[in-house]
């Protein structure tokens, strides 16, 4: 049967990407077909399998998407997100698959365990760990990347923040740093600022390593010097003073350190006790020959004294002799002259005597008295009788002077056994030599005082406690003469101390001296030069005006450069506070970290004047920190006001999202409005910068999508307005065929007029299409009823074709018959690809005349199953 040139191919129509996803959504509905929005909202109610089928299918966009969003964790939603395999069957829904996955894990942590432990692709399953609110998912991925060109990596091109951050707090290699601090630079401050942060850890681990190891190779190398120097008083404190130090390293230190120092302790602890026990050996072999020259010098000084003592008796023998022999020759001449002027003379002195005496005991002074009978007594030798008056007085004066002795011997008999007795306890006293030594004198003193003038026993008693003293103070005599060995010693080492000090400050003349080894010299030189005490005075004075005037240089050199510190400190200052004036206050904080930096390079100041400096330095400095966090905390009120602006954008799409039908479509003209408000915000909050920035796209793309979807559904409600109206037109042009009654035929009239004047729009050329209906029903007539089946037939079998579906059997051999007209009309041509125009064929449709009602409506729901 020959086709009518209207059917013989279908029109052409561009294929762009608008016209197929409108060509999927122009379907006619019958009225039992569900909407769109009601077929979602039914997936509320759809089990799993259900969900997956219809996420996994080939329905609406919109369809399958709330679908997804509804999925439970399983294989398929795994298989959407992109896992295990990493290859999704649908790549435009893996965001949306691994979003609705990491919402689940929020709620349920064991999800992420268990798909953590079934994951082979590392790209999704941290894609999907940023997703997540909980931060425990991301921190386990990032803790499984252990290569650290990947870390390096992921810290510059890391999709999310959160992801840069933690791996970037991954970094431990200091070349690596420095180059992702590089590419970091003016980008990311966060990151860049956790970099920084490590390397300048880093920096300080190593200058505090540096400044160990420094410090540990000086104590190595003064103990070095400690060896090789001769030892002295100094050499046993500056062992101690060295050790402490190297207890205060010796856990930091490195194994060699600890070996080397280890060792060089041990020899100088060999060298202080080896000089010890040569001290008491020395001092052994001092005392063994000063007793042995004491002996000596003894047995020397005896032997010495017999023999003068001999010499003496030869010589007094020998004058003797001789005087003898001359004074018997003159004796006789001049004897008895002699003897007469001498016994006058000594007759007066005896009466004189006699008379003192008696004055002395009349004043109670029994020790005068004494003396006075004594000479009495010498010279009573020298007369060979005493006249009587003599000679009673004499006995007047021995009975006195004996009855008062005998009083007096009375009375101080037991102060003298007292004192013997104390003395006698004295013998190996353990008191301190001074103290016995006072002892001694005291009691020597008081045995002075209570002896005069008594002479009964008394030498016996006077042996006895000279002894006692004596052998009493013999640990005096040599403590004392230690002292006097000591202070000589001491003399000496304060000259070696002096030598030294002189040596030091001639070492410091150059240009650049240590200042610190000056601090350190001016305070243990004090305290060496005092630990050799006790000297004698006037041996040191002149060293001690040496030693002050050596030390007094060295304090004016160090406050002198105490006081240029001073100055350069208060310039630090005086920048500081122009710092505190700039505006820039990453600029400040800069250049005050430089300050920080040079403050600590410039040496002390003088100790009166370096608290206040720091002090003032310290609050220039706090004050430009404070300038800065408050210039972050404006920042961060500005970040989190674009926050809340973008969180309100976010939610009018999400409202918008829910809306449908004409208020859908006049909403939907505000969107590029409000994508202009969103990208005119501004920065947001780094922490919610990605998410609120996905939330928005995902927001503005479902609202694109369900706004495309309406006007889909808009159109293909017109295409279907416009079948139903051309339906009731061939009912009623039929009706005219059959010769029905003018109230049936004014019924199905008023029922297809009442139905196209509620239809608000309709396609191009639907008007024209309808007046022509209108016409063809108007004519109709039973002649043409058979042509216009075929011509629907047709239209079916067109569409059947078009959209690859199976023609019933009674309409097999008119799908040959049009195949194979197609097949010769295309011969010899280029056959260029069939584009199926749906509209075109309704307007084909509507464009037939009337067919019995049954058998339109049979054919019209074969027609409608063709739909894009």
């Amino acid at each position: 049967m020959p086709v009518p040139q209207s059917q013989s191919s279908f029109p052409s129509m561009p294929s762009g990407p608008l016209n197929r996803p409108l060509s999927r959504l122009f379907r006619p509905t019958s009225p039992l077909t569900p909407s769109l929005t009601e077929q979602i909202s039914a997936l509320d109610a759809a089990s799993p399998e259900q969900l997956a089928a219809i996420a996994m299918g080939k329905g609406e966009d919109a369809l399958r998407a709330a679908a997804i969003e509804r999925l439970p964790d399983g294989q398929c939603l795994r298989a959407l997100a992109g896992l295990p395999t990493g290859a999704a069957p649908f790549p435009d829904f893996v965001p949306l698959a691994q979003q609705r996955l990491a919402t689940l894990i929020d709620r349920e942590l064991d999800i992420w365990t268990n798909l953590r432990a079934a994951a082979e692709t590392p790209a999704a399953l941290r894609q999907i760990a940023e997703l997540c609110s909980s931060s425990v998912p991301l921190e386990q991925v990032v803790a499984l990347i252990q290569d650290p060109n990947e870390i390096a990596r992921l810290v510059v091109e890391g999709s999310s923040i959160r992801l840069r951050q933690l791996l970037a707090q991954r970094v431990e290699d200091r070349e690596d740093l420095n180059r992702l601090l590089k590419q970091l630079q003016g980008k990311d401050k966060s990151v860049y600022r956790i970099l920084k942060d490590k390397r300048d850890a880093l920096r300080s681990e190593a200058q505090q390593a540096a400044h160990i190891e420094q410090d540990i190779r000086t104590i190595y190398t003064s103990l070095e010097a400690l060896l090789s120097r001769p030892y002295d008083t100094l050499v046993a404190p500056a062992l101690e003073h060295f050790e402490a130090r190297w207890r205060s390293y010796e856990g930091q230190a490195h194994p060699w350190a600890r070996d080397r120092v280890g060792a060089a302790l041990q020899r100088c602890h060999e060298a202080v006790a080896a000089h010890l026990l040569e001290i008491e050996q020395h001092e052994a072999r001092l005392a063994e020959q000063a007793a042995r020259a004491a002996a000596l010098q003894s047995a020397r000084e005896d032997a010495l004294a017999q023999a003068a003592q001999a010499a003496r008796d030869r010589e007094e023998a020998a004058a003797r002799d001789s005087a003898a022999a001359e004074e018997s020759r003159r004796a006789e001449q001049s004897a008895r002259l002699e003897r007469q002027a001498a016994q006058a003379h000594a007759l007066r002195q005896i009466a004189a005597l006699i008379a003192r005496a008696h004055g002395a005991l009349r004043a109670g002074h029994t020790g005068p008295a004494a003396g006075l009978r004594r000479a009495i007594e010498e010279r009573l030798t020298a007369v060979p009788a005493l006249p009587p008056a003599l000679a009673r007085g004499i006995q007047e004066l021995d009975g006195k002077l004996h009855a008062l002795k005998e009083w007096k011997d009375y009375a101080v008999s037991p102060k003298r056994a007292e004192l013997i007795a104390e003395m006698e306890a004295l013998v190996g006293s353990e008191e301190p030599p001074a103290k016995l030594a006072d002892r001694i004198k005291d009691l020597r003193a008081q045995w002075k005082t209570i002896s005069q003038g008594v002479m009964v026993d008394s030498e016996t008693d006077w042996q006895r406690f000279n002894q006692a003293a004596s052998t009493a103070y013999e640990p005096c005599r040599v403590h004392f003469e230690a002292q006097a060995r000591l202070r000589a010693e001491n003399v000496e080492k304060r000259r070696q101390v002096l030598e030294r000090l002189r040596a030091f400050e001639t070492k410091q003349d150059g240009e650049h001296p240590d200042w610190r080894a000056i601090g350190t010299v001016l305070f243990e030189a004090p305290q060496a030069w005092r630990r050799t005490g006790p000297v004698d005075r006037r041996a040191v004075r002149e060293l001690e005006v040496e030693f002050d005037a050596s030390l007094g240089r060295l304090r004016g050199r160090l406050e002198a450069w105490q006081t240029q510190n001073a100055a350069g400190k208060r310039s630090l200052i005086a920048q500081a506070k122009a710092l505190l004036e700039k505006p820039n206050s990453l600029e400040a904080v800069e250049g005050i970290k430089a300050l920080q930096y040079r403050w600590r390079d410039i040496g002390p100041a003088p100790r009166e004047a370096e608290g206040s400096l720091w002090s003032e330095f310290r609050e220039q400095c706090d004050g430009v920190f404070r300038k800065r966090e408050q210039a972050y905390a404006e920042h961060a009120a500005s970040l989190e006001g674009n926050k809340v602006q973008a969180l309100s954008l976010c939610e009018e799409l999400e409202q918008l999202h829910a809306e449908s039908g004409p208020s859908l479509l006049e909403s939907a003209k505000s969107l590029p409005q409000r994508r202009a408000a969103f990208d005119a915000l501004g920065e947001l909050p780094r922490a919610d910068a990605r998410s609120l920035q996905e939330r928005f796209n995902r927001a503005l793309s479902q609202c694109e999508l369900k706004v495309r979807g309406q006007r889909a559904h808009d159109a293909a409600q017109v295409l279907e307005n416009l079948m139903e109206s051309t339906q009731r037109i061939q009912a009623y042009g039929w009706a005219i065929a059959n010769k029905a009654t003018a109230v049936e035929l004014d019924a199905l009239k008023a029922e297809a007029d009442s139905f196209i004047a509620g239809v608000a729009q309709w396609p191009k050329s639907g008007a024209s299409v309808l007046k022509e209906a209108w016409a063809k029903a108007e004519q109709a007539s039973t002649a043409e009823l058979a042509p216009n089946e075929t011509a629907l037939r047709m239209l079916c079998v067109r569409a059947e074709i078009a959209t690859e579906r199976a023609t019933p059997a009674e309409d097999q051999a008119l799908r040959r018959s049009y195949q194979l007209q197609r097949l010769v009309q295309g011969m010899g041509q280029r056959q260029e690809p069939t584009v199926f125009n749906w509209e075109a064929l309704v307007l084909e449709w509507a464009g037939v005349g009337p067919v019995p009602p049954a058998m339109h409506e049979s054919l019209l729901a074969r027609f409608r199953q063709c739909r894009p």
